[in-house]
């Protein structure tokens, strides 16, 4: 196998170790009926060549879009679907995929990044007190190496690997071992990551099995078919890309993710992937990611499930030639800052239109609470109720059940002062029905693909924001066999 590129960005500063850092954290059905056949025409659009799945067309142009893929058989796409952006190669970063087996249905299942040497990293993980072995694992090498000169990343769909023992961990171990031999590096310079059913242990020779092929078909730009890998009940592959200056210098930043549903604050069944190849030290990658974390990745929800697998890594090549910043608060990383918020706000949002099920993208905003986790639970609150998210979907403007939700959190709340709005149509005000209320207006308002409800609680400063969806029979259908 290939080394991994090198890269004259290597870092020796010693950065904040990952685990103390560590956040508390229509598209026709036919079509979807086929996720080989949309693979392999994604696969025809973008120019990447699958591990196994081979093709000899031409790669379309740069600047291309690809239009949304599904990953599992019987999903129609999501109404709220976005395209892929034109994602161009992240010096110092090679991809590959394969097709290891972890489904019943023919489709890539197996995500492996190589990195330049001197490549630093950072993480944030679910809170769930029942973490999968890829999550002990990533924790423990991040820690151990206290970021720095990470090699590889391998990342498999299809089998989350949680609630294994010591099986699991066993053989998320095996997995980087044999990774490692191939690029004569140490284990512990290798992440994983795994996405997929809850309760079974990962075979890791289907994983061994792929690496000679995965070892000829590592490429820079392959952005497209690695968002297409990592899918489980995801409708559409979700990427994001950004470029920036540090100090005059162009750093590229991409990033790529998975996930529809369990996905509720401090993260989802979430898998987030993000790159640049500015030099930055790990301590600097670790505060950046925590921070934008809260109001990207811990801003959304599709059910109020957590999952045992919530795994976002940040990584950093230094192959861009950008001189090396060891502060996250060096002014030099102002515009870098902006626009790794921007990939990580993209790719959030993104799960969000890909909620199982979902036709409806919510803002919800509340301001005017004690402080600003008053705030954020009753978001969460009303984001996550049932009686509300079904009432989107049946586009019904039912601000009674708003009232409940706020109501329910026992926060802090001026009731004779409550405000609720629909976009900027007046629902409730001064703890009663808007004189001004019109249904007919916002019945209206209700059927629109994306809704902004704002509500005031009257007590203070504290805002937050929350972005859901609605909640409709879809969610049951999907939820119902996913196993099968």
């Amino acid at each position: 196998m290939s080394k991994p590129p090198s890269s004259t960005g290597k870092t020796t500063d010693t950065p904040v170790a990952a685990s103390s850092q560590e956040r508390t954290s229509s598209s026709p059905l036919g079509a979807a009926l086929d996720p080989l056949a949309s693979v392999l025409k994604k696969a025809v659009q973008t120019g990447a060549e699958l591990v196994g799945v081979h093709t000899s067309a031409a790669p379309a142009p740069a600047a291309e879009a690809v239009k949304p893929a599904t990953g599992k058989p019987g999903l129609a796409v999501s109404p709220l679907a976005v395209d892929l952006p034109p994602m161009p190669p992240v010096p110092g970063v090679e991809i590959a995929i394969a097709q290891a087996g972890f489904y019943k249905h023919a489709r890539p299942d197996l995500l492996v990044m190589t990195f330049a040497e001197g490549t630093t990293a950072a993480g944030v993980f679910t809170r769930h007190t029942i973490g999968s072995a890829p999550v002990d694992w990533c924790k423990k090498q991040l820690a151990a190496n206290e970021g720095n000169e990470i090699r590889a990343l391998v990342v498999n769909a299809g089998c989350a690997n949680a609630f294994t023992g010591k099986l699991g961990a066993d053989a998320a171990r095996r997995t980087a071992a044999a990774l490692s031999r191939r690029l004569d590096c140490r284990q512990r310079d290798i992440l994983l990551a795994s996405t997929g059913v809850i309760g079974v242990v990962l075979d890791d020779s289907k994983i061994a099995a792929q690496l000679p092929l995965i070892e000829e078909s590592f490429k820079a730009d392959a952005w497209h078919a690695a968002a297409q890998a990592i899918m489980t009940t995801d409708t559409f592959p979700k990427g994001a890309y950004e470029t920036a200056q540090i100090d005059g210098v162009e750093v590229r930043i991409a990033g790529i993710a998975k996930g529809s549903g369990m996905i509720a604050p401090d993260m989802a069944t979430m898998l987030a992937f993000i790159v640049t190849d500015a030099t930055l030290s790990a301590g600097v990658l670790q505060s950046l990611l925590g921070l934008y974390t809260r109001t990207t990745f811990n801003s959304v929800t599709v059910d109020g499930d957590t999952s045992t697998n919530d795994t976002a890594l940040l990584f950093a090549t230094g192959a861009a030639g950008a001189p090396k910043i060891s502060r996250a608060g060096d002014r030099r990383l102002a515009d870098f800052r902006d626009k790794l918020e921007k990939v990580m706000h993209s790719l959030a949002t993104q799960l969000i239109r890909d909620g199982e099920g979902a036709t409806k993208f919510v803002k919800v905003t509340v301001t005017g609470a004690s402080s600003p986790a008053s705030a954020r639970k009753i978001a969460k609150s009303i984001a996550e109720s049932p009686l509300c998210k079904t009432a989107w979907a049946g586009e019904d403007a039912n601000w009674g059940r708003i009232v409940m939700a706020v109501g329910k959190t026992e926060e802090e709340v001026d009731r004779d002062h409550i405000a609720i709005r629909f976009g900027d149509l007046v629902a409730a005000e001064n703890g009663a029905v808007s004189l001004t209320y019109n249904e007919a207006a916002m019945s209206a308002y209700m059927k629109n693909e994306e809704l902004e409800i704002s509500v005031d609680v009257g007590v203070g400063r504290g805002s937050a924001h929350v972005y859901t969806c609605d909640l409709t029979h879809g969610y049951i259908s999907i939820n119902g066999d996913y196993r099968s």
